[in-house]
């Protein structure tokens, strides 16, 4: 793929980060090696006790900067910092885990360059175990205000070039500290408030990487703050029976999601717990009933392991 000549916008690629250094160099090394060239590279480092500040002294790149900023465990406010230092027409945002295939940045201006404010591409998640799960995101017409409210998140930030001027016209991403690890879902659904422009590349150009951890609380953690972001958009729109029917409805399809989630890390007792919450809260959503069978014949495989043949 060829740029045209008229449309070169500089590009700001934020990539916040602490203590990653083992990722960091691989992850700077997918942004060095983009085919487009007309790039800033701003890592805001979270004053990092490892080798952080080497790796990125490593790197002989007039473009790359350095910024030492203390985030307090709010990697939103990391990601305003870079935006408020960023000089481009657009910016790419990357975790210091994740990587870029060469023509990400390429083939999303390419995309942009029609009049969008907002492109997204698909990924690989990177499961611990080396394992890899295609995903791809949008398509456009579930990036509307009211899909993404109703419906759920469907853009990843490392996956994302968006135009500048909407970012500072939205003030950038929520530091709401319950917001935490949910605040680009919060982010993407204010920008298609302000914009309806809206590109998805039908094409894996990245990876996205799992770790090991405490899966469980992982996910109820997030859980709680997709909560959180959801509640805060409903509390602005008029209490009417639908609308009602339909926060319900929404927080029912998150418990469906958490209790999913809890399933698949074995934690069968508290995904029942999640599912059975999941209907309560409403029981229209037909999915928690078809997850609900499946962690019962999970639970039933289970046991017939453990009795004595």
């Amino acid at each position: 793929m060829r740029m045209t000549e008229n449309f070169n916008p500089l590009v700001s690629v934020v990539i916040p980060t602490y203590n990653h250094a083992a990722f960091l160099h691989k992850a700077l090394q997918s942004v060095v090696e983009q085919t487009y060239k007309n790039l800033e590279i701003l890592v805001v480092n979270n004053f990092s006790t490892d080798d952080t500040e080497a790796i990125v002294s490593s790197f002989s790149d007039k473009n790359i900067s350095l910024f030492n900023f203390r985030n307090n465990g709010i990697i939103a406010a990391a990601r305003n910092h870079g935006i408020q230092h960023a000089t481009g027409e657009f910016i790419a945002f990357l975790d210091s885990d994740d990587v870029w295939y060469p023509t990400k940045i390429e083939e999303c201006i390419h995309a942009l360059k029609s009049g969008a404010d907002i492109a997204c591409h698909g990924e690989f998640w990177v499961m611990p175990n080396g394992h890899r799960r295609e995903v791809m995101y949008g398509p456009e017409k579930n990036a509307t205000y009211k899909k993404l409210l109703h419906r759920g998140n469907c853009i990843s930030t490392s996956t994302v070039v968006v135009r500048k001027s909407i970012l500072q016209e939205i003030n950038g991403f929520s530091e709401r500290e319950d917001f935490v690890t949910t605040e680009d879902y919060d982010c993407w659904m204010r920008i298609a408030q302000a914009t309806d422009k809206f590109v998805f590349v039908r094409k894996v150009l990245g990876e996205y990487l799992l770790h090991e951890g405490n899966a469980s609380n992982s996910i109820m953690r997030n859980h709680y703050a997709e909560l959180a972001v959801v509640a805060s958009h409903f509390e602005h729109q008029a209490r009417t029976p639908l609308r009602t029917l339909r926060w319900r409805q929404r927080n029912a399809r998150a418990q469906y999601a958490a209790a999913r989630g809890l399933h698949k890390n074995g934690s069968f007792k508290a995904s029942i717990g999640m599912y059975s919450k999941s209907v309560l809260t409403s029981p229209f959503v037909l999915r928690t009933y078809a997850g609900i069978l499946l962690l019962t014949i999970a639970k039933i495989q289970a046991k017939l392991k453990r009795t004595p043949q």
